[in-house]
C-alpha cells in the first residue's frame, strides 16, 4: 500500500463508521431509548451484563465517580435502573437495570440486530465474510493502538 494512501483512508473510515451507524442502527423515533442522552446510554449498555458498582461503572465510562452518580440518579428518577446492595457487603451498593430497562434495552438490542441483517442480507455471502474478517482485524488494530 502507498502510504500516502493511509491518511486518506483514515479520513474516510473515519467519515464512514458514524454513517454506518447511523444507517443501520437508528431506532424508531418510538422506542424508550431514543429519548435518553449518550451517557445515559451508555451506563445502560455497560449493565446489559449484570450489576456494577458505581466505581466500576465509572471506570468504564471513564469518567468521575460524581459523574456516573448523576447519571445513575436520572436513570434510576425514570425508572431504567436501581440501586442494590451487595450481598456480600451491605455497605456496598451496586447499580443494575430494572425490569424495564433490561426490557427496553433488549429490545434496542433485537431491533439493532434485525437491521444489521437486513443490511448485510443485500451483500453476498462472500462480501459479509469479508466485511466481517476485516471488522474483527480493524477492531485487533485498534485495540493494540490504545
Amino acid at each position: 500500500m502507498n502510504r500516502n494512501e493511509l491518511p486518506n483512508q483514515a479520513v474516510e473510515l473515519e467519515t464512514l463508521l458514524p454513517r454506518i451507524m447511523r444507517t443501520i442502527f437508528s431506532l424508531k423515533t418510538s422506542h424508550p431509548t431514543t429519548e435518553l442522552p449518550l451517557t445515559q446510554l451508555r451506563l445502560c449498555l455497560t449493565l446489559m451484563n449484570g450489576s456494577m458498582s458505581l466505581s466500576s461503572i465509572a471506570d468504564e465510562l471513564k469518567t468521575s465517580p460524581s459523574a456516573a452518580t448523576q447519571i445513575a440518579d436520572r436513570l434510576e428518577k425514570i425508572g431504567m435502573v436501581e440501586r442494590v446492595c451487595c450481598p456480600d457487603d451491605r455497605r456496598v451498593k451496586k447499580l443494575r437495570l430494572t425490569d424495564l430497562g433490561a426490557a427496553a434495552m433488549k429490545e434496542r438490542q433485537k431491533e439493532r440486530i434485525q437491521d444489521a441483517e437486513e443490511a448485510l442480507g443485500h451483500l453476498s455471502l462472500e462480501g459479509r465474510e469479508s466485511l466481517m474478517e476485516g471488522l474483527r482485524e480493524l477492531l485487533a488494530a485498534a485495540q493494540k493502538s490504545s
